[in-house]
């Protein structure tokens, strides 16, 4: 893939939590001397949103996407855009708990609410994109529970998350990416055994295959690559470090350094 069409590479900053309650802004620095072109917080540890913005681009970096305020059907829609237009952004962050996707019955209420706070963000002019854990890809009456709503909701966005599609071996990412590549700017990118309980670990040490997955992404929606790692063995900086290197060195991915 040409320089100009690799997507950016970002960081989730969950990985980095336990550093950031520390020293924030300690972490927000090495990130930025990593090579990250971006980053996507799920907590501004008491900063507002207008400070964080424009610490991370004084930092050379941009705010890629957020987790932070996660839309709800409870939550004050006026207050979360407020926040995310702050951000720089323009999509607003949610996603499901187990129990939303146990069966056809919380299936078919998941597909009504989420439907709801679809319609009361387009408002705001705020499309809404879901982040997913594996449960979303177990099987209920014989297809993925995540089927049924990207079926039914169609201008639903989605950030894959491309280690949790795999469901541990279970599901194909790269077929889970390709039946909505056309509605998912962005991606978790994380690596790992593909066992459960088991750590992450550097993007490039574990069994995922990112050249199959980066080549199914659509280039012209596509428009960040967010490395996250939920726990790891290993040092966490030095596992984003390494996970930079891979991505960047198989040429996946483009940053700052």
């Amino acid at each position: 893939m040409s320089s100009d069409k690799l997507p950016p590479v970002s960081v989730q900053l969950y990985s980095v939590r336990e550093q950031s309650e520390k020293n924030f802004d300690l972490v927000l620095d090495l990130i930025s001397k990593i090579g990250f072109a971006g980053v996507e917080p799920f907590n501004l540890f008491g900063k507002n949103p207008r400070d964080f913005k424009k610490q991370v681009n004084d930092l050379g970096m941009e705010v890629s996407s957020t987790h932070f305020p996660w839309a709800t059907r409870t939550m004050e829609i006026g207050k979360l855009s407020e926040i995310i237009q702050e951000l720089g952004l323009a999509r607003a962050p949610g996603g499901l708990a187990p129990q939303n996707v146990r069966d056809i019955i919380s299936i078919n209420k998941t597909i009504d609410d989420l439907g709801s706070l679809m319609s009361k963000l387009e408002r705001y002019g705020l499309p809404l994109f879901l982040h997913n854990h594996h449960w979303e890809f177990e099987l209920v009456d014989g297809r993925p529970a995540y089927h049924y709503i990207q079926d039914a909701l169609p201008k639903l966005q989605f950030q894959i998350d491309t280690y949790w599609a795999a469901n541990f071996g279970k599901n194909n990412p790269v077929e889970e990416i390709e039946r909505v590549k056309s509605r998912t700017p962005l991606a978790h990118i994380k690596d790992g055994p593909l066992l459960p309980e088991k750590a992450h670990v550097a993007v490039g040490d574990g069994n995922m295959d990112f050249k199959a997955i980066f080549d199914t992404f659509d280039a012209d929606i596509f428009e960040w690559a967010v490395v996250e790692l939920d726990y790891c063995d290993t040092d966490m900086m030095t596992a984003l470090a390494r996970s930079y290197r891979y991505l960047i060195r198989e040429n996946l991915v483009r940053g700052n350094v």
